[in-house]
């Protein structure tokens, strides 16, 4: 019997907007001591009135319009009832059945990916239970931060897409400059639904699951807490596997929230699922409803930046690049604009120099482009630092580029050169000169090195002449180490060539 995976995903994001969803307190409280970021109106107190913040609309719709979704001209807040220590109302504030934005969708390895809806709402406070004590600390700085939900349809269909949903849509909320989405900080939180059928006894039919010839359909299952995207795919396929077990050995799966435990990678059942129905919604009293006039949504589609699926599509077109090189550039809305600074420098270059040989400029693109990738990232993974935090220009570092494309340094010169950079900055044809690492292209001083090293290397000189041409990468290494790698290689290797022979 084969067996069908059908999983929805639920993603919290934080927006960060100066002040909360319906008051003024401080919205960035993450360095502040405890419940001191806090007022009456956030607290729930009697009396108190929200009034919503305008910014995180406007960023709701934008996001919508990012995902391909349609905009509620009539929206609405509504009340969610139900109780935990860390809501301080009783209620939370959220959207029910008149939503900001839906109906859209995010492509995902060229599949659509439905998106049902994405509404605003209040976050909840904190709760800090201490080891070894019997009772629970709250924090409320959190409490009615703004809170935005994006809401799949259940069509997504293995652990890997979920995570690579969740990595795009992080780089979009990004892109927009919305949330630093941010999961290990709780900025942006993953519930994932999911539940297992067999093949052929259920179809997804106007936004439902339905069973086929009267088939059972078994019940779908909420995980909690992942709070990374490797989370997110450890935590769907060990469910996964949990669900088909228990199929194939005729036991029925409970429709319930489970959490996610990392340290034994397993999740835990937690408590029963919730129906919409036991929220109790209705719409919120004390907001009236929300009207997205036709200048309000011109004024927020002229703020949608350029996507990262589309800059990708361009700098593939426009420079040459891979997929993949292209993908990795654009994972990162700085990186993707540090980079095309640095083209950018590099084609000035080539016009002042004036030269038709030179005009290359997807050529050139594709070298800086793999430096970047290869070279710089390395050293600002390792350090866990981000394209902001570097000391080199686009300037210099597209000097660095013609340093090597005009043969004045060779490869492994510019990498001690680029360490150089990243630690203090600077000047490449400066740190060139200073430490006097420009290529060696003076063809009598480069024959003497070469002539010397076949003389104190007879047994690989015979070798060669024997027809074992392959030793000639001897050669190259030992009269590199002999120029302390200042070399020219291409020069070394025309010279061992003509006096090998």
């Amino acid at each position: 019997m084969a067996y069908d995976t059908i999983i929805g995903l639920e993603i919290h994001a934080e927006l960060k907007t100066k002040s909360k969803m319906f008051c003024s307190c401080n919205n960035n409280s993450e360095h502040l001591a405890p419940n001191t970021a806090v007022c009456p109106i956030c607290l729930g107190h009697p009396g108190t009135l929200p009034v919503p913040n305008k910014q995180a609309i406007n960023w709701t719709i934008l996001t919508g319009l990012a995902l391909n979704c349609k905009i509620n001209r009539l929206s609405k807040f509504d009340r969610k009832n139900y109780f935990y220590p860390d809501l301080p109302k009783g209620y939370q504030i959220s959207q029910f059945d008149q939503p900001l934005t839906y109906d859209g969708y995010l492509t995902i390895n060229d599949r659509k990916i439905d998106i049902t809806r994405i509404h605003l709402e209040e976050d909840t406070g904190k709760s800090v239970h201490l080891k070894g004590k019997d009772y629970t600390l709250l924090d409320f700085n959190r409490a009615g931060t703004p809170l935005m939900e994006l809401v799949t349809e259940p069509t997504i269909k293995t652990a890997e897409e979920a995570k690579k949903f969740c990595q795009t849509y992080q780089q979009i909320l990004r892109y927009l400059d919305i949330s630093d989405a941010d999961m290990e900080k709780g900025q942006m939180r993953c519930e994932a639904n999911i539940s297992v059928q067999k093949t052929g006894h259920w179809e997804y039919k106007n936004g439902q699951i339905l069973p086929k010839k009267n088939h059972q359909l078994n019940a779908k299952v909420e995980v909690k807490n992942i709070n990374s995207f490797r989370a997110v795919e450890k935590a769907i396929k060990f469910e996964i596997d949990r669900q088909t077990k228990l199929i194939k050995k005729g036991e029925k799966i409970i429709g319930e929230t489970r959490g996610w435990d990392e340290n034994k990678a397993i999740t835990v059942s937690q408590r029963l699922k919730e129906s919409s129905a036991e929220y109790r919604y209705f719409p919120e009293p004390d907001i009236p409803p929300l009207k997205i006039d036709d200048d309000l949504l011109a004024d927020i589609h002229i703020q949608l930046p350029e996507m990262p699926d589309v800059k990708a599509r361009r700098f593939i077109k426009e420079y040459g690049f891979t997929r993949e090189l292209a993908e990795i550039l654009v994972s990162d809305k700085n990186l993707a604009s540090w980079t095309e600074q640095v083209i950018s420098e590099l084609y000035a270059w080539i016009e002042a120099d004036g030269d038709e040989a030179h005009r290359q400029e997807k050529h050139l693109a594709k070298v800086a482009a793999n430096w970047i990738t290869s070279e710089l990232l390395k050293h600002l993974n390792v350090d866990n630092k981000k394209i902001s935090d570097l000391k080199i220009t686009a300037e210099n570092f597209a000097e660095l580029i013609n340093l090597i494309y005009q043969n004045k340094i060779n490869s492994s010169t510019g990498q001690k050169i680029l360490e150089k950079m990243y630690w203090e900055g600077g000047d490449p044809s400066n740190i060139m000169t200073d430490l006097g690492l420009e290529q060696l292209d003076n063809s009598e001083e480069l024959e003497k090195i070469v002539e010397d090293i076949i003389k104190v290397n007879p047994a690989q000189l015979d070798q060669y002449r024997s027809g074992k041409t392959n030793v000639i990468q001897f050669f190259i290494g030992q009269a590199m180490a002999a120029s302390r790698g200042k070399a020219n290689p291409k020069m070394v290797k025309e010279l061992l060539e003509k006096l090998l022979k």
